[in-house]
């Protein structure tokens, strides 16, 4: 393979021992998922608290809700640090993300101050995390596809 000549290109290439590693990618991963780890390991060992955080959110019946979404954080980001149906992993934290921030994040219910501006911060973070899974599920199909 040819040395590249633009200044991108070298660039690209003096990066991509350390960048292009599985080893980073493998942090990129964990990094997506470390929210979900905590907060399913958290559910876990503080349960009635899981099935408060239900009730406050609605959501019926409430244990059966937290065990779901215990079983959902844990084994999706499970499968996403293993490669295991990581693309699948992906789809369903991103599903997940989505409909918890329009349940939990409506700052366009707010009153117009400090609390709604957090919260849009917070529910526009939250469809960066959407779209950080659809790239990892996209990947992961994109490179099964080509193997």
């Amino acid at each position: 393979m040819a040395a590249p000549t633009s200044f991108a290109g070298r660039l690209t290439q003096s990066v991509r021992p350390v960048l292009g590693s599985p080893a980073i990618r493998w942090l990129a991963y964990l990094g997506l998922c470390a929210a979900y780890l905590q907060g399913g390991l958290n559910k876990l060992t503080d349960f009635p608290g899981a099935v408060g955080e239900m009730t406050h959110f609605g959501l019926t019946p409430p244990a059966l809700m937290a065990v779901l979404v215990i079983v959902l954080e844990l084994g999706a980001s499970l499968m996403i640090l293993t490669g295991w149906l990581r693309w699948l992993g992906a789809l369903a934290l991103a599903a997940f993300t989505l409909m918890a921030t329009f349940i939990a994040l409506r700052f366009w219910e707010l009153p117009v101050g400090q609390e709604r501006f957090m919260a849009a911060n917070s529910f526009f973070e939250h469809l960066g995390l959407v779209g950080g899974f659809l790239l990892v599920a996209w990947l992961d199909v994109r490179e099964s596809r080509s193997a």
